[in-house]
């Protein structure tokens, strides 16, 4: 039986005196689109760090495609580039990540690193920069570039690597609504690559898009699991963990009520209205 690519064992890590992740045990398939949802401070980032080796448990254990995730396993020069061939993170802030003088560097310094051959690099150079359309970026400095071309430089930069896991941190975050879309693009493209994709986020416009199956996470702990249509149609959950608000308005009647909304990005969808989305929450129209 294949072992899951990662599972969760009574996991816990701290930051001196604040608890980010608490005791928290779960599983998830290879292949499998997942959402980690929940507010800021919920511990999504912690998490990704853990599952990318940059944290490691404090207490419980990490299993990585079936073999403990430790420090101790990944100073060993060939697991740990064996692992980072494996796993690759996009970080929400791009800016954390990109760090050469070029687009062209950006995308060859993780290829370099691995000792692939000058042709093999060129090349899948190349088919990056066309596949996220930022060819004519080869030679910009990826500081002096958009907010948008730069989360794209920084998926291109991991994407070359051809992890088999990948992990993306509020992926949408700060992004105008065009550069949201072709996130939201790719990430609809990957549905049938086979790879493993977990996606960090406290946007509930997108993930029923973007994953299979969703863990919402509260004060670092696991408060709930299930598909996208069951997670978001339960209200009570999303208030408790602070992903649906309730808003007043008043009526023409001049009577007051609070309704759930969901912050939305200003696109539309079936029930929403002037940036906002009323809940149920939208299916995904059937094939």
């Amino acid at each position: 039986m294949t072992p899951p690519v990662f599972e969760l064992q009574d996991l816990s890590y701290h930051y001196q005196q604040q608890q980010a992740l608490d005791s928290l045990s779960l599983r998830i398939e290879a292949g499998c689109r997942v959402a980690l949802l929940g507010a800021n401070g919920s511990g999504k980032s912690t998490l990704l760090r853990l599952l990318n080796g940059l944290y490691f448990a404090q207490q419980g254990r990490l299993l990585a495609f079936g073999e403990e995730l430790s420090e101790a396993a990944l100073a060993e020069d060939e697991r740990h580039y064996a692992f980072r061939r494996r796993v690759g993170l996009v970080f929400q802030n791009p800016d954390v990540q990109l760090f050469n003088p070029t687009v062209f560097d950006e995308l060859a310094f993780g290829p370099l690193q691995l000792g692939w051959p000058p042709a093999t690099i060129r090349s899948a150079i190349a088919d990056m920069l066309q596949r996220f359309g930022i060819s004519h970026l080869q030679d910009r400095a990826p500081h002096r570039l958009s907010g948008g071309e730069r989360k794209r430089v920084a998926l291109a930069s991991v994407l070359i690597m051809q992890p088999e896991v990948l992990l993306l941190d509020e992926p949408t975050a700060a992004l105008d609504p065009h550069s949201q879309g072709e996130v939201i693009r790719f990430l609809l493209d990957s549905k049938d690559s086979g790879r493993t994709i977990i996606t960090a986020t406290h946007d509930l416009d997108s993930v029923a898009d973007i994953a299979d199956h969703v863990f919402v996470l509260a004060a670092g702990r696991l408060v709930a699991s299930g598909s996208p249509a069951e997670i978001l149609a339960d209200h009570a959950l999303l208030q408790r963990t602070h992903l649906l608000h309730a808003h007043p308005h008043r009526h023409a009647d001049g009577v007051v009520h609070s309704h759930p909304h969901q912050h939305g990005h200003g696109h539309q969808h079936a029930g929403a209205v002037s940036g906002y989305r009323y809940y149920p929450v939208r299916r995904k129209p059937s094939s």
